[in-house]
């Protein structure tokens, strides 16, 4: 396993941040001190909030996850594109503009009925920022990168995701070198949608494995 470059996010919670962990919870000790950065750097006129909001909006919904849903759909839609997405990620990726910083490097996993594929990266927070934005909190928690590896399908159970006992779950520990992005298992029901259909299906957390992308109206 190649090494892991620590000199980006280490931001580490101390708990998975769920789907169903209500967003009004008790901030942590390192959101409050960013807050009271934040708000520090705000007043002495150092940081623009406005600014500071569309940069955190454009790695949240532009950057991220909206382009690897775009990826995922177009490999649905388009099997030449989906067999050169497998084969060597990169070179598509790239042409689509979705390689640069903290996305060098990428493989594309594919599930399939028979084989679900997670991704977490045990030493840091290794994460593929062009496809998939910033990295959900839970993503850099010490339990999900420990838990991830020593016991997957509970960790899958934890995000609401029960897979048969027949499906194997194959863990991929991300490197600096090298980031994961998942392919899901395309949902019956969608044979016939369109690419822009399929994309506001795709989740960011059905591209890390940890949920499955639900059919039109399963919401």
């Amino acid at each position: 396993m190649t090494e892991h470059d620590h000199d980006h996010d280490h931001d580490h919670g101390h708990g998975i941040d769920d789907p169903a962990h209500p967003h009004n919870a008790p901030l942590s000790d390192v959101q409050l001190r960013v807050r009271a950065l934040e708000s520090l750097l705000t007043d002495k006129g150092l940081v623009d909030p406005a600014a500071l909001d569309a940069l955190i909006d454009t790695y949240e919904t532009k950057v991220g996850p909206r382009n690897g849903a775009l990826v995922v759909a177009r490999a649905w839609t388009d099997p030449a594109f989906k067999q050169r997405l497998l084969a060597n990620a990169s070179e598509p990726l790239a042409e689509l503009g979705f390689l640069g910083r903290q996305g060098e490097d990428m493989v594309v996993l594919e599930n399939t009925a028979s084989l679900h594929n997670l991704v977490v990266c045990t030493l840091c927070s290794c994460y593929p920022w062009p496809v998939l934005g910033l990295p959900p909190v839970w993503y850099k928690s010490a339990p999900y990168r420990s838990r991830a590896v020593i016991d997957p399908r509970g960790v899958l159970r934890d995000f609401g995701v029960e897979l048969p006992d027949d499906v194997e779950v194959r863990v991929w520990d991300s490197t600096a070198e090298l980031r994961y992005l998942v392919l899901p298992l395309r949902p019956a029901g969608t044979e016939g949608m369109t690419e822009d259909e399929l994309i506001p299906l795709v989740t960011r957390d059905a591209m890390i494995g940890t949920a499955l992308v639900q059919p039109p109206g399963a919401r």
